[in-house]
């Protein structure tokens, strides 16, 4: 096992959601960090420029960025001689289901050579352990849920969850091939504080308190395995410290899937709260139910057996308490304040 308070850890995508969390927490562990992200402007650099702040005052002596593009190999191969890692956690990707339908070459380049350039890397370099973010998407449409981690993924219905597939064969190759201990995560829709915008609660927030409308796809029935991010945070911690001697993949979920009705009507509520929207706030009049969405898939739900064994852990955050910290985050962040 890894000791967190020795480590050099290279968190890439480190100006995003997940990734700057994950920093922030393993700089509050006593590791040494540093964050790698091309800060591309797929939604508002501010917000990612906020993010780095925030990870920064953590422990400003343990902790580096670099502006960088994952794309370009010279630049991979620079930031693995000049930081040296330990372990690497690879975060950096093109997010969005929707996006990659209409830019499949902006999704294919990040998830898929940026994480080959990184995998290369990690063998020149002898790295003791690679943990990367999968997805929940590459289970598809046609899985029986809850998804263990041995049921079928060989049908996406996107191209982004084609790209996360690809990235788990890859890192099983190189794991296999020379030794590279990987684990790679399948995540089940993170939320929560110092989230991604394009992400449906975020956007409901955004749209509703605007006085515009929502769409509820799948006509409110979609459902979802809502997964708080301090949780997530927690089970990457507690995968980093232990390579594995084979490449593995795990789930990482809450386990208990929300219909998308309830989730507006929980969210609504803690916005309410947080006073973002008014006491007497109309839900009902702002919802429009509609058809599906092209690359959507109608559930998620994550089997968490695996992971609960190997790592006595399962994510504990209600969703009623997750979304009212997000509420109050967004509440100081975009109403009380200017935003980022």
């Amino acid at each position: 096992m890894l000791d967190i308070k020795c480590m050099t850890v290279l968190v890439t995508g480190a100006a995003g959601f997940i990734g700057a969390h994950v920093a922030r927490r393993l700089l509050a562990l006593g590791s040494a960090v540093t964050g790698v992200d091309n800060l591309n402007t797929y939604y508002d650099p501010k917000l990612k420029l906020h993010r780095l702040t925030v990870v920064k005052q953590t422990a400003p002596d343990k902790w580096r960025f670099i502006h960088g593009d994952l794309t370009d190999q010279a630049v991979v191969e620079q930031v693995f001689t000049d930081t040296h890692p330990d372990v690497v956690v690879h975060l950096a990707a093109q997010a969005g289901v929707r996006y990659s339908v209409t830019n499949p070459g902006a999704c294919v380049a990040s998830n898929l050579l940026g994480f080959h350039h990184v995998l290369e890397a990690c063998r020149q370099t002898h790295v003791k352990h690679l943990i990367y973010a999968s997805s929940s998407s590459v289970y598809g449409d046609d899985t029986t849920p809850p998804f263990a981690e041995d049921a079928k993924a060989d049908h996406p219905v996107s191209l982004y969850a084609a790209t996360k597939r690809c990235d788990e064969l890859l890192a099983h190759s190189y794991g296999t091939l020379y030794a590279l201990p990987c684990t790679g995560l399948r995540f089940f829709t993170v939320y929560g504080p110092m989230g991604r915008p394009d992400m449906a609660y975020f956007k409901f927030t955004d749209k509703l308190r605007r006085g515009e409308d929502i769409d509820l796809y799948n006509h409110g029935h979609c459902q979802r395995d809502f997964t708080y991010i301090d949780d997530v945070v927690e089970g990457v911690v507690r995968v980093l410290c232990r390579p594995p001697a084979l490449p593995t993949v795990y789930n990482l979920g809450c386990g208990e899937p929300v219909e998308l009705t309830e989730f507006v009507s929980t969210l609504h509520q803690a916005l309410i709260n947080a006073e973002v929207l008014p006491a007497d706030h109309d839900l009902a009049a702002h919802m429009h139910r509609v058809s599906m969405q092209p690359g959507d898939v109608q559930t998620t739900w994550a089997d968490m057996s695996r992971f609960m064994t190997k790592f006595d852990f399962k994510p504990t955050t209600t969703l009623r308490a997750g979304l009212r910290t997000f509420a109050e985050w967004y509440a100081n962040m975009y109403v009380k304040n200017t935003g980022p």
